[in-house]
C-alpha cells in the first residue's frame, strides 16, 4: 500500500493559512494528484493556531486505473511526514500533541516569535526559552529547517502564506515541480507579484540549508537570539567597570540617556559605581562577572526610565512608529494613513508633573471625589496623531521632560530608587548572594498606575523586614527568603502567594490598603 502525504499547517490568525492549504491543494489537483484538506479553527488573542491538516496521495490519478485513495481528516500522533509553522512556539505546541516523530516528520518553523497572551500576562519574565523550543524541533524530527519568515515576509512585503509555500516546494517532499506551486500563485498583480517574492525567498533558504547539510546541525543549533549591538559606551565610563558589565551598561546608559539628558546618565553611571565599589568589598578572588552590577545595570536603567505622560507623548510621536504602523497595515507611498490614538489621563498622572505641594493638593481634592462615591477624575481623549494639531499636542506634552526632575512623581522615584540601592550596598558588603537577590527584587518594579506603585510597595516591605540584621535568619537564609518571596510576588497581581510567602519567612504580610465603601441604589427598589 502508498501511504498518503500528511501535512499539517499551522498559522495564526491574518497570515493566510486558508489560503496556503487551498495553494497545496490547487497546486495538487492541477498536477493530477488527489488531495484533501480540512482545517480546525484557533482560538483569538494568541492562544492558539488554526491548523490545516492536508493529505497528497504520491501518484497521479492516471497511474491508478480508476480506483479512488481513502485520505483521512485529521493527522495521527507520530505518522505525521510535514509539519509547517509560522512561529516557534506554535511548532513545540504541536509537539506536545505527539503529532511529530524523530524517525520520519520533516519539521519547517519560523525562529520569529509573537508572544502568547500567558507569556504576556506573567508578572515576571514569561517568555518561553527559545534555545530550549529550537532543541525539541531537533529533538522530535527527523530532519528540520529553522528560517526567519517573519524577515522574509516584511522583505517581499507579502503575508508569511507565501514563504510557507516556498519552504514546503523546497522541502523535496511533494513531486511537485518548483513551477507547479508558482502557477497556482499567479502572475498578475501587485499582490502575485508580493507572493512569488516571499515564495522565492522561503525556497532559497531552505535550498541553502538543504545545499549545505553537512552544516546543519551547526546552524540550527540552539543559539540566542540576535540582538542589536549596544550604543557607543563613552570611553571615561567604560574604564569605571570591568569588561563583563560594558554590554548592560551600555544598553542602560543609553536608555537614561534618550530618556532625559546628560546629567541624568552621569547619575545612572554614578548610582552603578556605587553599587560596584560596594560589590568588590566582599567579592571572591578573580571574580570577572560581578552579578550584582550587572542586575542592577538592568534594572537601574528601566527604573530610571519610567513610564509618564511625557514618555508615552514622546513614544507616540515618533516618526519611527508612523513607519511601523504604515509597515504593519501594509500601506503604499500613495495611501493616506490616519492615526488615533484614545489616552485618558486621571489626576495621578497630571499631578506627577505637579510639584510636590500642588500635586498633593489635587490628589487630596481627587480622593475626596471618591469618598463622595463618584468616580476619579479623568480625562478621555482621541487625538489624531496624522493631523498637524493632534501631533503638536503630542510633541509639546513630550517637550515637558525639561521640567520633569520638578515634578512629585520624579522626587517620588529618585527617593525609591535611592532606598533600593543603598539595601543592595549594604545586603552586598554583608554577603555577595544577598546582595544579588536584592538587586534581583528590581524586577518587581514594571508596568504604570497600580501595577507600578504596587511593585514599588513590595520592594521596600522586602527591604525592610528581610534584609535587616534582627530578623534573625543568616545572610544565607536572607539570601534564600527574599528570592522566594520576589518569586512569589511576580506569581499573581493579588499579592495572595506573596503574603503566604512573607509569612512563611516569618515577615508581616502587607498592611491591608484601605479602600472607600460605596453605597449604591438597588435599581429593582422603586424609591
Amino acid at each position: 500500500m502508498t501511504k498518503p502525504i500528511s501535512i499539517l499547517l499551522c498559522a495564526l490568525g491574518g497570515e493566510g493559512g486558508g489560503v496556503l492549504a487551498d495553494w497545496l491543494v490547487e497546486v495538487a489537483l492541477r498536477t493530477d494528484y488527489p488531495a484533501q484538506a480540512t482545517s480546525i479553527p484557533g482560538v483569538a488573542q494568541r492562544t492558539g493556531a488554526t491548523t490545516y491538516y492536508i493529505e497528497v496521495f504520491p501518484q497521479p490519478r492516471s497511474s491508478l486505473g480508476g480506483k479512488q485513495p481513502v485520505l483521512g481528516l485529521n493527522p495521527l500522533p507520530g505518522r505525521l511526514d510535514l509539519l509547517v509553522s509560522s512561529e516557534l512556539l506554535e511548532t513545540a505546541r504541536q509537539m506536545g500533541h505527539g503529532l511529530t516523530s524523530s524517525v520520519h516528520t520533516t519539521v519547517i518553523t519560523s525562529s520569529a516569535r509573537i508572544l502568547t497572551t500567558i507569556e504576556k500576562m506573567s508578572m515576571g519574565d514569561g517568555r518561553q526559552d527559545a534555545a530550549k523550543l529550537r532543541t525539541l524541533v531537533a529533538e522530535h524530527s527527523r530532519a528540520h529547517h529553522i528560517v526567519d519568515m517573519a524577515r522574509m515576509t516584511q522583505e517581499a512585503g507579502t503575508v508569511v502564506s507565501a514563504v510557507m509555500l516556498g519552504c514546503i516546494a523546497a522541502s523535496g517532499l511533494l513531486p511537485f515541480a518548483r513551477a507547479d506551486y508558482e502557477a497556482v500563485i499567479g502572475h498578475a498583480g501587485a499582490s502575485a507579484k508580493a507572493s512569488l517574492h516571499g515564495f522565492a525567498l522561503g525556497y532559497d533558504a531552505i535550498e541553502a540549508q538543504r545545499a549545505q547539510h553537512q552544516f546543519i546541525e551547526t546552524v540550527m543549533s540552539p543559539a540566542p537570539a540576535p540582538v542589536a549591538a549596544p550604543d557607543a559606551l563613552p570611553a571615561a565610563v567604560g574604564q569605571r567597570f570591568p569588561v563583563s558589565v560594558h554590554r548592560m551598561l551600555s544598553l542602560g546608559y543609553a536608555r537614561v540617556l534618550e530618556y532625559q539628558n546628560q546629567a541624568y546618565a552621569d547619575l545612572y553611571v554614578a548610582r552603578l559605581d556605587a553599587v560596584y565599589g560596594a560589590e568588590r568589598i566582599t567579592a571572591a578572588v578573580g571574580e570577572t562577572a560581578w552579578p550584582v552590577t550587572q542586575e542592577c545595570a538592568r534594572w537601574l536603567a528601566l527604573w530610571m526610565a519610567f513610564d509618564d505622560v511625557v514618555r508615552v507623548a514622546d513614544l507616540k510621536s515618533r516618526v519611527s512608529r508612523e513607519h511601523r504602523v504604515r509597515d504593519e497595515v501594509k500601506a503604499q507611498a500613495q495611501d493616506v494613513v490616519k492615526i488615533y490614538d484614545h489616552f485618558k489621563p486621571g489626576v495621578p498622572e497630571l499631578a506627577g508633573l505637579l510639584p510636590v505641594g500642588l500635586a498633593n493638593r489635587l490628589l487630596r481634592w481627587d480622593r475626596a471625589r471618591v469618598l463622595q462615591g463618584r468616580d476619579p477624575w479623568a480625562m478621555p481623549l482621541k487625538i489624531g496623531t496624522h493631523s498637524i494639531i493632534g501631533m503638536l499636542a503630542l510633541r509639546l506634552m513630550a517637550a515637558l521632560k525639561v521640567v520633569r526632575p520638578w515634578g512629585s512623581r520624579f522626587k517620588a522615584e529618585q527617593q525609591a530608587i535611592t532606598t533600593w540601592l543603598q539595601a543592595v550596598q549594604h545586603a552586598s558588603q554583608v554577603d555577595p548572594l544577598l546582595g544579588l537577590e536584592v538587586a534581583r527584587c528590581g524586577q518587581l518594579i514594571k508596568g504604570y498606575g497600580s501595577t507600578n506603585e504596587r511593585g514599588k510597595d513590595n520592594l521596600l516591605h522586602i527591604i525592610t523586614h528581610l534584609t535587616s540584621a534582627q530578623n534573625g535568619q543568616t545572610p544565607a537564609q536572607q539570601a534564600q527568603s527574599v528570592a522566594h518571596i520576589r518569586q512569589a510576588a511576580l506569581q499573581d497581581e493579588a499579592g495572595a502567594a506573596l503574603d503566604q510567602a512573607l509569612l512563611q519567612s516569618g515577615a508581616p504580610a502587607r498592611p491591608v490598603v484601605a479602600q472607600p465603601i460605596r453605597w449604591m441604589k438597588n435599581p429593582r427598589l422603586k424609591t
